[in-house]
């Protein structure tokens, strides 16, 4: 078999010198393929585009469909080919991306090959399984690609974001706000940074409290709440046994409903019940899914879910049972195979509005609602009779704009009283559109994290935008959860320029967070717990709620191995590009190595500044990158691109005669002289951090007054680590 060996994966986590998003960058080895051209290997072209017929989407540098096939006929080689199929079997897994890139290193036969991803268990495994079946492909062996992807399914459903957390995520980034997720493996994730953020899980906020989601949970405590909040619920109460169970049925008159006290999904649900056999008989299966009992009045009419977000009913939606079809010669079990689970709405629960219904492991009340009918699995309707076979796996339709306005204030209502700012609010009625009070309709569940995919994705109607619902209550205003930040990078002088100005900007009076090689800051509370230049420092500070600016140094090693730690800057400063760190990554030259410098100014907001060292040419050259505006300083002040920058009315630190000044086209303000400036501790005195610290502290907002005074006192931020 031909080589085809993945030396080294690095998940670079945060904008790198690929791509200002995640990407997967794999160091692979070619081997005896390494001069194997796709058009000289006779069937691997036919195989390919047999096992995966998606790739004619892929338009690569043809920029037109089919453009990868073409790449494919002309002769391709393949660390191209392995990119291309990585990325197709992340589509095949639900995750549709299309950035990738494969580079040959100075080492022959080894290549990177780097695509996007999202999910970081999803993407090893897709590249792992795209190097076996290019190997099968190679040497023309078969390769099971349904089970491939099958299995590629199961991973993404284990690991990656669930659908109701992916649709706030990709609102946040819609709206330019930052997010990460806490934790591979659970939907706990970060919007916006320090003091500015918010958190969700699944549908669920950090504002979401213990009390609110137990009011949720106890239907006995949510009917009492929400009646004496005025809001139409079913007559009802917790019974203690089946005999209380028949006398609370007895009291309220048939037909009733038994059901859990705190169960969820429909679970043990027994509704329409008339005799004392049924009340009785349930109560048991009931008992069984929850923590009691309740009995309800039954209300007549189809299931509805309102979703309240803050203050507003934002979708709604209404359920259908399902149903199977007869035709007279299979059974109900067979027919909800054939019927139900090849429907594109039936899957699992947190990710199809349908959840498939398994005839192996049905409940007791499904069964009993079977039986209701005169029917068990194994019985064969006839050909067109229509069979009941779920009651709550819904089949959902928009209904959104049929809501009575009466209707979305009870929902508003209930969801308030609870103290649930994200809710599902289930009501039973005949007509959404006219008032409950007309029709003896009923609020009878409250629902802390509701699953948002009915709304997502209906199989009727308006896709309603409740990920930007839940943004939009989050973030009122406009606002993008995001504070100032400013990321240090250069070859020499990181560390003293960040200790500086970490010194001017504690002047500001607010919580400064600071992640560099020194180590860990919040405000006073030093936290030596590793290297806070790489990546986990810079989460680190941005997660912390008390950070309200933050200071991240960002070395070349660590750009090049892990990305950077923020996704974008107010303010980002380059200090240099030196030979330091030359040969790490395969990254031989200093243009190559400006590259990786250069990772801060792609990265800086349209409203913030790069703040470069005009003495440094490949430094200097970084300026057209930038999104935001642009200071130079140096110690040159006949630079010319200093120079051209000032007659632009652009705004230079320069140091001049010994004396820093603060240029903005033809004015020019003494500020210090440089011999007056009390180096932080460890600190040598080299103008270059100075002025880099100065003009990051000018760019970040802070009074020429105030810098002068900083530069002056005598430090009282001692390094991080003694």
């Amino acid at each position: 078999m031909p080589d085809l060996e993945i030396c080294e994966i690095n998940l670079l986590r945060g904008p790198n010198v690929w791509a200002n998003y995640p990407v997967l960058e794999a160091w692979v080895d070619l081997g005896g393929l390494n001069d194997a051209s796709s058009d000289e290997l006779p069937g691997f072209n036919e195989r390919l585009k047999s096992w995966l017929p998606g790739l004619i989407e892929h338009r690569c540098s043809v920029g037109e469909r089919g453009g990868f096939f073409q790449r494919l006929d002309r002769g391709t080689y393949p660390a191209h080919i392995l990119e291309h199929v990585t990325l197709e079997l992340q589509t095949l897994a639900g995750h549709h991306l299309g950035f990738g890139k494969a580079r040959a290193t100075p080492v022959a036969g080894i290549y990177k090959v780097v695509v996007r991803y999202l999910d970081e268990v999803l993407v090893v495994a897709c590249l792992r399984g795209a190097r076996e079946l290019l190997l099968a492909a190679y040497c023309g062996e078969p390769f099971d690609v349904a089970a491939e992807v099958a299995r590629l399914r199961a991973i993404a459903l284990r690991s990656a974001l669930g659908p109701s957390t992916m649709a706030i995520v990709n609102a946040a980034r819609d709206r330019g706000i930052a997010w990460r997720r806490v934790r591979e493996g659970i939907s706990l994730v970060q919007l916006g940074h320090g003091a500015q953020q918010r958190r969700v899980w699944t549908a669920e906020t950090d504002r979401s409290g213990a009390i609110s989601e137990y009011i949720a949970h106890d239907k006995d405590l949510t009917r009492m709440l929400l009646r004496q909040a005025g809001v139409p619920v079913p007559l009802g109460r917790k019974v203690d046994d089946p005999d209380d169970a028949w006398d609370a049925a007895e009291s309220m008159d048939t037909p009733v409903v038994v059901k859990p006290l705190d169960a969820n999904h429909g679970r043990g649900v027994f509704i329409n019940l008339v005799s004392e056999t049924q009340v009785r008989n349930s109560f048991g299966y009931a008992l069984e899914e929850g923590g009691g009992v309740v009995v309800e009045k039954f209300v007549p009419g189809s299931d509805h879910r309102l979703l309240v977000v803050g203050s507003e009913m934002v979708a709604a939606s209404k359920g259908y049972p399902a149903v199977v079809v007869g035709d007279g010669s299979h059974s109900i079990r067979k027919l909800v195979i054939s019927q139900l689970h090849t429907s594109v709405q039936t899957g699992r629960l947190d990710e199809c509005p349908w959840s498939k219904i398994d005839a192996a492991d049905w409940e007791t009340a499904v069964l009993l609602d079977l039986e209701d009918q005169g029917f068990s699995l194994d019985s064969v309707p006839r050909d067109g009779e229509r069979v009941m076979v779920a009651r709550f796996s819904t089949w959902c339709i928009d209904v959104t704009d049929d809501v009575h306005p009466s209707i979305r204030a009870h929902a508003v209502t209930a969801a308030s009283v609870a103290g649930l700012d994200i809710c599902g609010v289930d009501v039973l009625c005949r007509d959404i559109s006219l008032p409950l009070e007309q029709q003896e309709g009923a609020i009878v569940e409250l629902n802390a994290s509701p699953n948002l995919l009915m709304f997502l994705q209906p199989a009727m109607g308006v896709v309603r935008p409740v990920g930007e619902a839940i943004i939009d209550m989050l973030f009122p205003d406009g606002r993008d959860g995001r504070i100032p930040t400013i990321g240090v990078t250069g070859s020499i002088g990181k560390t003293t320029t960040i200790r500086l100005l970490a010194r001017l900007l504690q002047l500001e009076g607010t919580c400064l967070g600071v992640a560099s090689s020194d180590g860990i800051r919040i405000g006073q509370r030093v936290s030596d717990a590793g290297d806070g230049d790489r990546l986990a420092g810079a989460h680190g500070i941005l997660l912390h709620p008390w950070t309200q600016v933050a200071i991240c140094e960002a070395g070349a090693e660590h750009i090049l191995s892990d990305g950077l730690g923020f996704d974008r800057v107010s303010v980002g400063v380059v200090l240099n590009v030196g030979s330091t760190h030359l040969g790490h990554a395969h990254i031989e030259t200093l243009d190559e190595m400006s590259v990786a410098k250069r990772c801060i100014v792609d990265v800086v907001l349209p409203t913030g500044t790069a703040v470069l060292n005009a003495d440094d040419l490949l430094v200097a050259a970084m300026a057209d990158k930038c999104k935001g505006a642009v200071m130079f300083f140096t110690c040159d002040p006949n630079n010319q691109v200093a120079v051209t920058k000032r007659a632009a009315g652009g705004r230079v630190v320069v140091l001049q005669d010994g004396v820093i000044y603060l240029t903005e086209g033809t004015d020019q303000r003494p500020l210090c002289p440089l011999a007056e400036v009390a180096m932080p501790e460890g600190g040598e005195r080299h103008a270059v951090p100075i002025l880099a610290a100065v003009a990051a502290a000018w760019a970040h907002g802070l009074s020429e007054a105030r810098i002068a005074e900083g530069l002056v006192l005598p430090s009282d931020l001692a390094p991080l680590r003694p």
